[in-house]
């Protein structure tokens, strides 16, 4: 039997919602997504919290490093305006907030952290982030990737147990050197790597190419059976997904 691919939130449900906020994990998990995606960082006082940028202009009406400011400052901006006046007054939440939502849904999909420490170093991050992943037992199936391999050596000694998966975009050389590591089981390649270097996947690679924006996209990882794909539209790639695997 073909592998049934995973549609894989990617920022929650980002094209109706703004991203990496409660509401837009909320819906994407009520449209039926199978997981979702977000992203960590550390503020300045060490807490750990969910955006994708470095900064937060562009999804809050905030200026600054995530870094170099504390969790009540972040709190403090507004980041659901910039996606549309109705979600005024969403925030950036916390890792342990995300978590207790998917406690609450009773999820049982698949969680994609991504420790962003590929453009800042976040002394510590890994070690915070096993520490909270792996307090109590969860009722999914947590996957963390980064960009920065040596972080991703770091959660695998820290935490050998842990699913782990390795980011990264078009480059040939990329592909060769993951071809060497085995701790990190799963391979997420930009979508636009995926039609050249397939012939080199070995079989027990565990494939989620991102982000997969249109229609042509869909087609062609659901057609290949890819093992899950991160997409903004977690409901139009549902939708494509019955239409060509039936599920």
């Amino acid at each position: 039997m073909e592998t049934v691919t995973q549609i894989i939130a990617h920022r929650g449900d980002k094209a109706h919602y703004p991203e990496n906020t409660l509401l837009a994990f909320r819906q994407a998990i009520l449209a039926g997504a199978d997981g979702l995606e977000t992203d960590v960082h550390l503020t300045l006082d060490g807490a750990m919290v969910i955006i994708h940028d470095e900064t937060v202009a562009r999804t809050t009406n905030g200026s600054g490093l995530v870094g170099q400011q504390t969790l009540a400052q972040l709190r403090a901006l507004d980041a659901g305006s910039w996606f549309a006046p109705t979600f005024k007054g969403q925030q950036i939440p916390t890792l342990q907030e995300v978590l207790t939502l998917l406690d609450d849904l009773q999820f049982t999909g698949l969680f994609n952290l991504e420790l962003k420490t590929d453009k800042v170093d976040y002394p510590g991050i890994e070690a915070q982030v096993v520490a909270l992943l792996t307090a109590t037992p969860r009722a999914y199936t947590i996957v963390l990737s980064s960009f920065n391999q040596a972080t991703l050596k770091k959660v695998h000694a820290l935490a050998p147990q842990l699913k782990l998966a390795s980011l990264f975009e078009v480059p040939w050389w990329t592909t060769i050197q993951l071809l060497r590591h085995h701790w990190a089981a799963g391979w997420h390649p930009d979508i636009r790597w995926l039609p050249w270097y397939q012939f080199l996947l070995p079989k027990k690679v565990i494939l989620r190419p991102w982000t997969v924006a249109n229609e042509k996209q869909l087609r062609y990882c659901l057609q290949h059976h890819v093992a899950g794909l991160f997409t903004d539209d977690p409901q139009l790639a549902l939708t494509w997904r019955r239409k060509i695997q039936g599920r």
